[in-house]
């Protein structure tokens, strides 16, 4: 016998499967499963071909569109690609800096993309040739055709400026020249290029202390002239005009230099009378008001401070310059990677730490024991070589440098807008490793601008001292003289005290009395 509860599931199996045969009219279940799935996976593949056809016409069609809009040769419209000769503005934006890395690397080593020793796309035949003319140029030398040789060895720099032989007998030839200031610069260029040179390295051992000589014999003499300058009474008229009237050479040099065509005469009236002058732009109107600007501020405030030189000074010196021309980047540092010629400056983000450097090095007991000049002239080098600024980088590279200078009781140094070529080349020997070329050149630009004060004040120098010697005199004079008449005019002093005080007004009886006397005496004696 079949237990109750099997029994009514069994009841219930049956049932559902007469159910299910009669939905299905007559078909089995597994059928109808397998019909579900085929129909399921033919609609999928007709979807996946469908959408395999679409994409495959699309990238056909923008291919196609792109081939066509780029190269359309009807030679119509607006379809057509035209060049640009400016770079587009996507273009402009920032790079990604460290995608740049590999270019704008900030090392001691500034000839890190001179590979080659010439400057070609040929240095091999370059070479040849340079050599060639470097031999030549020796025999000439032996000969005594020294005119010929100087030009053979100048055409061997110009195609191998970077060779550490043409370098080096370029050298001997000035050393021979009795030039050893070229000569010792020469030899520090091959061994920059080549420091394990040997006879560069023994050469440079001969011309160094000579130069150096040289060099000190030189600040000594910038040194007396300063002196003489001191000795001038600060009173005098001369002075006072030749200090006014450098204050505007400076501003218009210093402004020429970026650019700036303003004549001198031109920035007299704006300084003085603060009116426009026709034809010229706003920026160059701002650019001397903000050279005006500096210069006061550094003449009261800067100057007479005792102190170290900050970050926020250099900055402060910026603001003042470049506050009239761009006065949202005035004061602050660059964003932006900025390119000088061959020069790259640091990145943007390397910046706050290089200028740290730069301040300790301006503050640090082996900067402060230079000659001033030397310190002011590698303070402008080192800050210009950083370059922390969008603009206004070499106007305030020297600003602080006079500052420094004057400090130092010399006066504003003016570099002419005549010399600014000369004044790039020598920035960029000080890139290619000499900084002495540099030193120099402001050693002079100084010795200049002393000598134009001692000129403008020299005609009437000594009369000037004369004169003074002979107020001083007369200024004692006076005041012995006061001390001799003290002593009488105390003595009148009591005398007036001591004398009978004299009678006062007469009354009308007095006078009755006194004219009725009068009248007796003279009737008496013609009785």
């Amino acid at each position: 016998m079949v237990p109750e509860n099997q029994r009514n599931y069994q009841n219930a199996d049956i049932n559902t499967n007469v159910y299910n045969n009669n939905n299905n009219n007559g078909v089995p279940n597994h059928d109808i499963d397998a019909l579900l799935e085929r129909a399921s996976l033919r609609t999928r593949t007709m979807n996946a071909v469908i959408l395999s056809s679409v994409f495959f016409l699309g990238a056909v069609s923008a291919v196609f569109l792109t081939v066509f809009w780029t190269f359309d040769g009807r030679g119509g419209g607006e379809r057509r690609a035209t060049f640009q000769p400016l770079p587009h503005i996507v273009d402009l934006q920032v790079i990604d800096e460290e995608f740049m890395d590999p270019l704008m690397s900030f090392n001691s080593n500034p000839f890190q993309e001179e590979d080659n020793e010439c400057d070609s796309d040929n240095p091999l035949g370059f070479e040849l040739e340079a050599i060639s003319s470097l031999h030549l140029a020796m025999e000439m030398k032996e000969m005594g055709k020294l005119g010929k040789a100087q030009k053979l060895f100048k055409h061997a720099m110009a195609l191998c400026p970077r060779h550490p032989d043409i370098l080096t007998n370029y050298g001997e030839f000035y050393e021979k020249s009795q030039d050893y200031m070229m000569a010792d610069h020469l030899y520090v260029q091959a061994l920059t290029y080549a420091p394990h040179h040997t006879k560069a390295l023994a050469n440079r051992k001969r011309t160094l202390p000579v130069v150096e000589e040289l060099d000190e014999r030189r600040l000594k003499i910038i040194d007396g002239k300063r002196e003489q300058l001191l000795q001038l009474p600060q009173s005098s008229y001369a002075l006072r005009r030749v200090r006014k009237e450098a204050y505007f050479q400076h501003i218009y040099h210093s402004a020429g230099i970026e650019g700036n065509t303003m004549t001198l005469s031109q920035t007299r009236q704006v300084l003085e009378t603060r009116i426009a002058v026709g034809g010229k732009s706003i920026v160059e109107h701002n650019e001397i008001l903000g050279l005006d600007a500096a210069l006061r501020f550094i003449n009261m405030s800067l100057v007479n401070r005792i102190g170290r030189i900050s970050v926020d000074d250099i900055l402060s010196i910026h603001k003042h310059l470049m506050g009239f021309v761009d006065p949202e980047e005035a004061g602050k540092f660059r964003r932006t990677q900025v390119y000088v010629g061959n020069h790259v400056p640091p990145r943007p983000k390397d910046i706050a730490s290089q200028m740290d450097q730069l301040i300790e090095w301006l503050n640090s007991e082996e900067a402060l024991s230079l000659h001033p000049i030397h310190y002011a002239a590698i303070a402008h080098y080192k800050l210009v070589y950083v370059h922390p600024f969008l603009d206004g980088n070499g106007r305030t590279s020297r600003l602080l440098m006079n500052w420094i200078l004057m400090q130092a009781d010399y006066p504003a140094v003016i570099i002419r807008k005549q010399d600014r070529q000369l004044y790039y080349d020598h920035l960029n020997a000080a890139n290619k490793g000499d900084v002495r070329p540099f030193i120099r050149f402001i050693a002079d630009c100084t010795e200049k601008t002393v000598d134009v004060y001692l000129w403008a004040t020299r005609e009437h120098f000594y009369q000037i001292l004369e004169l003074e010697e002979e107020l001083k005199a007369i200024e004692q004079q006076k005041q012995e003289e006061e001390q001799t008449q003290k002593p009488e005019l105390k003595r009148e002093e009591s005398l007036q005290q001591k004398a009978p005080e004299p009678p006062g007004p007469f009354t009308e009886d007095e006078v009755m009395k006194e004219k009725s006397a009068n009248d007796a005496e003279q009737v008496a004696p013609g009785a």
